[in-house]
Parts: C-alpha cells; sequence; structure tokens
C-alpha cells in the first residue's frame, strides 16, 4: 500500500509539472517589429506609444552624426524635422498623432516642442533661456523641464498655449533638476523634484499642489508616468542603496523587485496597470526590458521568439492593447522595437 501511495504521488507531480510547463508555454508571447531607422541612418531608439500603436523616437541620420524625431505607424518611419537646429528628439505621442520632444534652435538654444498638424513648434520657458518637453496627455498637454528667470530649473505644464510653474519640493539653486516626466488625462503631473536637504524625490502635482510620494526605505526616488487611474511608475532607493521600480496606488509604493540583478527602473503604465521598463538581470550593469503585470517581474527577452537576434534592453512604453515600444540591438545594431502580443 505504502508503495502504490508512493506511485500516486509520484504520479501526481509527473502531471502537475507537465501543467505548470504548459503554462509557461502558454504564457503571453510577442512579436516583434523593427521599425528600423531614417534613411541613410545606422541606429534608431524609441520611446513613447499611443493607443493605435503609433511610436516616435530618435534616429540617426546619414554618416549619423545628427539624430531627427520620427514617428513611426503602419511600416512608415516620417523625419518629423527640427525647429531650426542639427536634431530633435521625440519622446511620447498621443492619440491624435501630437508628438513632444526637445530640440536646438537655430540661435543653439534648447527647446521643448510640440508637433502638430504636420509642424514642429517650439515651446516657451519659464523665463530661462531652455525647456524640454517629456510627455504629452491625450489634450495636448505637455509637460518637462524649463529654465527659471533666476537661472533654476522647474517643472512646467504647457495647457492651450499657457505655461505654468509647478514649483518645487523645497530645492534652490541652479544645480538642482526638477521636471516633469509624465501627465495623464486628468492633468496630474508626476516627475522628481529635489526637497530643502538636497535630496530628490518622485512627486505628484494635481490642482496645484505638488505631493512627496516617498521611497522604498532609501533616500531618493522619482516617478516616470502616470496612468487615468492615478497609479504611477518609476523607480526608488532602497535601504541597501539599490534602486527598483516601483508601482504607487492609493498612497502606497510597491516595490517590482528586479529580473535577476539588483537595479530597475519603472518607465511607462497602461490602465490596466502594467508596468514597463528596464532592470539589470546579472552583475553587471546590461540590462533586459522588463513586463510587470501581477506576479514576479518577467524578462521580455523570454517571450519573443527564440533565436530573433534581438536583445531587447529597454522598454519604454506600452499601451492599453499591450503593445510595447523601446530598444535594444538587432543583429548587433540599435534600433527600436514594437512589440504585438500574440494572440
Amino acid at each position: 500500500m505504502a508503495n502504490r501511495a508512493r506511485r500516486i504521488v509520484t504520479s501526481t507531480l509527473v502531471v502537475l509539472a507537465i501543467f505548470l510547463a504548459a503554462q509557461a508555454v502558454s504564457a503571453q508571447s510577442y512579436d516583434v517589429t523593427d521599425v528600423g531607422t531614417l534613411p541613410g541612418g545606422d541606429s534608431s531608439v524609441v520611446f513613447g506609444i499611443n493607443a493605435s500603436g503609433e511610436v516616435v523616437g530618435t534616429s540617426t541620420l546619414p554618416g549619423n552624426a545628427y539624430g531627427h524625431a520620427f514617428s513611426y505607424t503602419n511600416g512608415t518611419m516620417t523625419d518629423l524635422g527640427t525647429i531650426g537646429g542639427d536634431w530633435s528628439t521625440a519622446f511620447q505621442v498621443n492619440v491624435n498623432g501630437q508628438v513632444t520632444g526637445y530640440a536646438p534652435r537655430a540661435d543653439q538654444s534648447q527647446r521643448g516642442f510640440l508637433f502638430s498638424n504636420g509642424a514642429m513648434k517650439a515651446l516657451p520657458t519659464l523665463g530661462g533661456g531652455f525647456s524640454d518637453a517629456y510627455a504629452i496627455n491625450d489634450l495636448g498637454e505637455v509637460v518637462g523641464a524649463s529654465g527659471t528667470a533666476n537661472g533654476d530649473t522647474h517643472p512646467f505644464l504647457f495647457s492651450k498655449g499657457k505655461m505654468t510653474d509647478l514649483g518645487t519640493l523645497g530645492s534652490h539653486g541652479s544645480a538642482f533638476w526638477n521636471v516633469g516626466l509624465g501627465i495623464n488625462h486628468s492633468g496630474v503631473v508626476v516627475g522628481y523634484s529635489y526637497d530643502a536637504t538636497d535630496n530628490f524625490f518622485g512627486f505628484v502635482w494635481a490642482k496645484g499642489k505638488m505631493t512627496k510620494l516617498g521611497t522604498l526605505g532609501g533616500l531618493w526616488s522619482q516617478a516616470n508616468a502616470i496612468n487615468n487611474k492615478n497609479q504611477i511608475t518609476g523607480a526608488a532607493y532602497t535601504a541597501n542603496g539599490s534602486s527598483h521600480a516601483f508601482l504607487w496606488q492609493q498612497g502606497k509604493m510597491k516595490d517590482l523587485g528586479t529580473i535577476k540583478g539588483f537595479y530597475s527602473w519603472g518607465f511607462a503604465i497602461n490602465n490596466a496597470g502594467t508596468v514597463v521598463g528596464q532592470s539589470n538581470f546579472d552583475a553587471t550593469n546590461n540590462t533586459h526590458a522588463f513586463i510587470y503585470t501581477t506576479g514576479p517581474m518577467q524578462d521580455l527577452n523570454d517571450m519573443i521568439p527564440a533565436n530573433s537576434g534581438w536583445v531587447l534592453e529597454v522598454a519604454e512604453g506600452i499601451n492599453d492593447a499591450g503593445q510595447i515600444s523601446g530598444y535594444g540591438t538587432h543583429n548587433g545594431l540599435q534600433h527600436g522595437f514594437l512589440l504585438t502580443p500574440r494572440k
């Protein structure tokens, strides 16, 4: 009877192992699209993605001396041009195809830009000599960082043709960078700011008030993206000095861990609360793109066809359809990618 019982247990374990293996095989996988480069360029990076799967980023040009902002949709890459200088970089695109980023003007002063209706226009500043734009919502509201008249750098909100200074968590002096990095459809802004003790923290700004998000037990944090449910992702330091991606919701910050190493950064979050970003995967500084849903952080390189020639290094964006934008190396060349879930 005892031997028979052991055989039953062994058989049960075999069945369980087969079941778990089948689950692993049936886990979500992705098709990879190489967005390529602008004509004559060697490399590209992709940052933002909108609801329809249009992505934006930067590609080198012939000779690889400069890069131009581009949009890519339905297999076609479009050069978005510049605002008078030699280069441009695009970071996000909204549902209407409006793109934001930054570039130099002809006089080499740097400006955030808004590309809309086929034209790239420079944004104003908060009184200083530069502005950078990093995020845009579907209403066309833009956030970023700008110099102020006294030489400080503050986060801004550009809406309906007006620049609003979002203030800081208490920083003072031109040495401190304070920036808005994400905005949702309600106009809630996230980013990071230094406080009066010269430490930087992620913040959420809403209705004229900036609130500190805190950390994972360490000294610093930054918030990179926010969805329409006010869930936030970014990176925060732990008590042992590592930086980990986090998911913040309802006043609580959850540590998302890493793939295998000791650092990770959350760069984007969709309305389902799925987070993507990058993590080092060993004792080196080499990074892989990750996705986080509910369980442990997953390496996106394990979810694409084998022998694809890709190393997915950074995931920068995710839409509600689950498409993911980012960049890595394809057959040894740095290229942007678009991941589309397999059905």
